[in-house]
């Protein structure tokens, strides 16, 4: 009793969070009825008909549902690839320069732009890759022909992954930091009296002494392979790379709101919840086997 007394103010201080996510993630859970009804919003809940499993079929069936699983998991994987590979390059070039002052100075200009929302970027974006901009000047310049990079299916999914991966790898770099600044030096001290060029230290001190890190965040990414990017993609697709661009969450915003088709749109989304839960179990206990990371 004397315990709970103690601990009663750490529980006001929890009570306003709680109370958050109650009504922005706990509660909402219930619509998720509506993936098995013809919903109106007129009738509700309670009125609406019900249709069982007719929108999970339809959504099978409907030609959008292939395209749609594919280009979400592609982008998501892609950008999997580069949020591991991009940040541990910067980060080892990072921490070879030896002017400390200067160190700081690139940390912060990378880390900007993951304080930026997307609707910011995605305007710059669209400035830079213009048939004006400065990128089809540079290719222009070089002797070859401008491209419309929002516009054309072939070129859009990877400049999803290469934008995403410019606003986020500045942050995703001072983890790498993080763990780089974890090695013992007494590590590289005892490597280079054995005669150990630069190369070597990387390959058998630097890389060993982070690969925990490594293992970790790709094990963790893995809960996120069906979440391509809602907020980037909306600001940046448009009707002409829907082939190669709509994702899930685009898709449901688009059915679900804008055609007014709430059983569907709330369909694809609860089968993305669910197979993201698996995901995000699976990714917890393989960073619990390979990298023993765990939170309870």
């Amino acid at each position: 009793m004397r315990n709970r007394r103690f601990q009663l103010h750490y529980h006001i201080m929890m009570f306003p969070g709680i109370v958050v996510l109650s009504i922005f993630s706990i509660i909402p859970v219930l619509g998720g009825v509506i993936a098995f009804q013809d919903f109106n919003p007129g009738r509700g809940f309670f009125h609406s008909e019900w249709v069982g499993l007719d929108n999970f079929r339809y959504l099978l069936e409907l030609r959008d549902s292939r395209t749609i699983f594919f280009n979400t998991i592609f982008i998501a994987v892609m950008k999997m690839i580069a949020h591991l590979v991009v940040p541990l390059i910067f980060a080892l070039m990072l921490h070879e320069l030896v002017f400390s002052r200067l160190k700081r100075w690139i940390q912060t200009i990378i880390y900007l732009p993951h304080f930026l929302s997307w609707v910011i970027l995605s305007g710059i974006v669209a400035q830079l890759l213009s048939s004006e901009g400065p990128v089809n000047q540079l290719v222009e310049a070089l002797g070859g022909q401008s491209i419309m990079f929002l516009g054309d299916n072939r070129w859009f999914p990877y400049v999803i992954v290469a934008s995403d991966s410019w606003k986020e790898f500045g942050f995703e770099t001072i983890i790498y930091l993080a763990a780089l600044t974890g090695i013992n030096p007494d590590l590289y001290e005892a490597a280079e009296v054995d005669g150990a060029s630069r190369w070597r230290k990387l390959y058998h001190v630097t890389l060993p002494g982070i690969v925990t890190t490594v293992v970790l965040l790709a094990t963790l990414s893995l809960g996120n392979i069906l979440n391509a990017g809602f907020d980037q993609i909306f600001n940046l697709y448009n009707p002409l790379v829907y082939e190669s661009g709509d994702i899930i969450d685009t898709y449901v915003y688009r059915v679900g709101l804008l055609n007014i088709q709430y059983g569907l749109g709330t369909a694809v989304g609860l089968m993305k919840s669910v197979v993201s839960f698996v995901l995000i179990v699976i990714s917890y206990w393989m960073a619990s086997r390979f990298a023993n990371y765990r939170i309870f």
